[in-house]
């Protein structure tokens, strides 16, 4: 094989047109075009093959917290990987994956003490889903099968996941393989489905959760929400006092709440978790994505001594939770994922976070006067800005116009990497991002978003 240092971009290009098949890519269009190959970060910026910067508008999908090659991060795995690369958690303990177990419940809402380790945001939720089911079995009730989920809602790409998702685009073609759910509508105030004013609705939506709750509750195994944020169904973010609603609710009809904050946990909204800031502890919560900092896949699906219980027993009960991952608890991802939760406080980053959180709102002021702008939507360092053909009518632009796909790659012509949620431009950027490059990615975006828009 040919030494690194001497294969070309070119090369590059020609064997990932070749081999590699990306995720959510039209392949078609992957091929005809020139694209950039990152081999280096450094603090917000990714490095292309060729040299040039791209400030890392969308923190790597959505993992980045303190920045790329982060040197006390890149230390910690270092070290951890001279001491123990893995071992598995089947039928042996592992000291990584202790102490952060350990280190994440002192920081979890209270009661949520109890990790079961897996791979990433998809495989977290899966194991919420199942875990969930075989709770109800344990408690005598196996007729209690069926999930409440929301429209617009995403929890990953495994059949269990994809099952309580509700993003059409995404989840249609699967449709025979997926178990049926309960869907209640999402409070997406900018359409809404009810026809509701979100200055005066008094969040209608929640009659209609309730109505599914009166109607199935005898049924109904758990709850799954996004808290605060549905990300990839457009940032669209919650109102006040919504997420506390649905746990009142949940705990009137003795339904299992599950949080997702593979999204919105590890200071993306602000606070630690989304659940926080309506002091809302679920049943079982899916953690990924911020949890090892961008650098290594790590997920854990987090529960309460009462769903723990319920899966205690002798051996031949069958009562043992089975389900694994390979690489469940890797020692090197625990690892950074403890120097990680270092260096939130080494840094106060959630109160370091408060300024730009603010900054960012104001900014975004400047977005809601642009002539093809609909919505502005932000939950602290979180963002969507959904662009329409009409703005007096609303009137989304057609799917195949690519906008929100032209929107970011002029804004890559202009050292800006982003990814958009079809017509949705997100601002998702590593939490350690400085004001001055904050500055230069709500520049760059709206630039582009004028450039290509008018």
């Amino acid at each position: 094989m040919t030494e690194t240092a001497s294969i070309t971009t070119e090369q590059l290009r020609l064997w990932d047109k070749r081999h590699v098949w990306h995720p959510f890519t039209q392949m078609q269009d992957w091929e005809r075009d020139e694209q950039v190959i990152i081999v280096k970060g450094e603090g917000s910026w990714l490095i292309d093959s060729e040299g040039a910067r791209y400030l890392d508008g969308v923190a790597s999908m959505w993992t980045n917290v303190h920045g790329h090659c982060r040197r006390e991060l890149n230390e910690a795995l270092k070290e951890q990987v001279d001491r123990l690369e893995h071992s598995t958690l089947l039928g042996l303990a592992s000291e990584q994956s202790i102490i952060l177990a350990a280190r994440l419940a002192e920081i979890t809402p209270p009661g949520l003490d109890r990790f079961f380790y897996s791979d990433n945001g998809s495989t977290a939720m899966e194991v919420a889903v199942k875990m969930a089911y075989q709770y109800q079995v344990h408690a005598g009730r196996p007729e209690r099968s069926r999930f409440i989920t929301f429209k617009n809602a995403y929890h990953g790409d495994t059949l269990g996941a994809v099952s309580v998702g509700g993003i059409d685009i995404y989840h249609t073609t699967f449709k025979p393989l997926m178990f049926e759910t309960l869907q209640a509508p999402a409070p997406y105030c900018y359409r809404c489905e009810l026809g509701c004013n979100r200055l005066t609705c008094g969040m209608q939506c929640l009659d209609a959760l309730e109505e599914l709750m009166t109607g199935n509750a005898g049924l109904v195994a758990g709850l799954v929400i996004e808290p605060l944020v549905q990300g990839a169904g457009g940032m669209i973010v919650q109102p006040a006092g919504f997420l506390k609603r649905v746990r009142e609710l949940c705990d009137r009809y003795d339904i299992l709440m599950i949080a997702d904050e593979v999204a919105t946990g590890f200071g993306r909204t602000g606070a630690m978790f989304a659940c926080d800031h309506e002091n809302v502890v679920p049943d079982i919560m899916a953690l990924s994505k911020g949890i090892a900092a961008g650098y290594l896949p790590l997920a854990a699906t987090v529960t309460v001594d009462k769903v723990y219980s319920a899966f205690l027993g002798s051996y031949s009960e069958l009562k043992t939770f089975f389900h694994g991952h390979t690489f469940t608890g890797n020692p090197l991802a625990c690892a950074v994922a403890l120097k990680s939760l270092q260096l939130f406080e080494q840094d106060n980053l959630l109160a370091a976070l408060q300024p730009k959180i603010a900054y960012l709102k104001q900014r975004l002021g400047d977005f809601a006067a642009l002539p093809h702008v609909g919505d502005v939507r932000q939950c602290g360092m979180a963002a969507g800005i959904e662009l329409v053909a009409n703005r007096e009518t609303g009137e989304s632009y057609p799917w195949e116009e690519r906008i929100g796909i032209k929107v970011c790659l002029e804004a890559r012509k202009r050292g800006v990497f982003s990814r958009p949620l079809g017509n949705t431009i997100v601002i998702f950027p590593p939490l350690a991002i400085s004001t001055g490059e904050l500055d230069m990615l709500l520049n760059v975006l709206q630039e582009s978003i004028l450039d290509v828009t008018e």
